[in-house]
């Protein structure tokens, strides 16, 4: 039998907030929270390493970020913890904080999981006596910051929305059951990243044949209100950039498909070329990650360029 629920500090800005993963997403989160002086402690993995780890580390110092050894650590001094690691890693996060996590305090899963894996990473902070809720951000975080549009899913869910509006964030209530905001957040990302991925291959497709501008002029005249140009160079960078991450977001949105009884051909297809481009990344073909060549160029010819030049690069070999 689980200890009963107390009620921690009412009011959020005076709540220790706890971020596991201190990626793209966290340290926006966290930049935010502390504009509005909201105490911030962060996790991540890569905090390991000496590379990676040192820039974290500068931005965590620049904005007054208090980093711990472990997610344990993090969760045992949190009275509001949220998630935003990769989707592979949303069931393993919640069982690591489980084990030391306050009695009664919050735990928002910021990730983009399947609903089943929802439901087996709230068994475990709620059998420890956390709460747990599920989030479903609805589109890119940067454009919004702490902004951007979040369903919140799970019992406790309508508790939590008022406080996260009061630090500034856009949420509402999709369901007090689990599972149906992130599935809203799946059945979406079959098509937003499956675009992604469908935008780059017929792209450079269309590059290598030369009838580029043929195509865009057809993309044009079919969807007039999609600024082709602009939106390709858009999902070029995001996926050269974050196809990893991304393409681990799809193969949870395949697992959603599947729990549907489907078979995910399009979401497997578009996990593969997500990888892909992300292979292509880690080998540098597009410069350094974070470097200027990772800048949103206004042309993605460069980018599939390169890619085509990589293709006839290995065939050789």
């Amino acid at each position: 039998m689980t200890a009963p629920k107390i009620d921690l500090k009412t009011d959020p800005k005076q709540w220790n907030v706890g971020l596991i993963g201190y990626g793209e997403v966290g340290r926006i989160l966290a930049e935010d929270l502390r504009k509005q002086d909201v105490r911030v402690a962060a996790y991540d993995i890569k905090l390991r390493s000496d590379q990676a780890g040192g820039a974290l580390r500068d931005h965590a110092r620049q904005h007054g970020v208090a980093l711990t050894a472990s997610h344990s650590e993090l969760a045992a001094q949190s009275d509001f913890i949220v998630s935003a690691v990769t989707a592979s890693q949303a069931v393993p996060v919640a069982k690591a904080c489980a084990a030391s996590v306050k009695q009664g305090a919050w735990f928002l899963d910021f990730n983009s999981a399947s609903p089943g894996a929802k439901q087996r990473a709230a068994g475990m902070i709620e059998a420890a006596g956390g709460r747990y809720v599920e989030g479903a951000v609805m589109t890119s975080v940067p454009p919004y910051r702490i902004k951007v549009p979040l369903l919140l899913g799970g019992g406790d869910a309508a508790a939590l929305a008022p406080k996260l509006v009061e630090l500034g964030f856009v949420a509402k209530v999709a369901s007090d059951k689990l599972g149906v905001a992130s599935a809203v957040k799946m059945c979406r990302s079959v098509m937003i990243k499956g675009l992604e991925a469908m935008v780059i291959e017929s792209f450079t497709t269309a590059r290598a044949y030369g009838v580029e501008d043929a195509v865009l002029a057809s993309l044009k005249e079919t969807f007039p209100g999609i600024d082709w140009e602009k939106q390709g160079a858009y999902f070029f960078q995001r996926v050269i950039e974050h196809g990893r991450r991304r393409s681990e977001e799809v193969r949870e949105v395949a697992e959603t498909v599947r729990e549907a009884g489907l078979t995910p051909w399009s979401a497997q297809g578009t996990a593969e070329r997500q990888a892909w481009v992300a292979d292509l990344a880690d080998e540098g073909l597009f410069g350094q990650r974070g470097g200027k060549e990772f800048a949103r160029s206004a042309d993605w010819r460069t980018e599939a360029d390169r890619i085509l030049g990589a293709i006839k690069s290995k065939s050789k070999n």
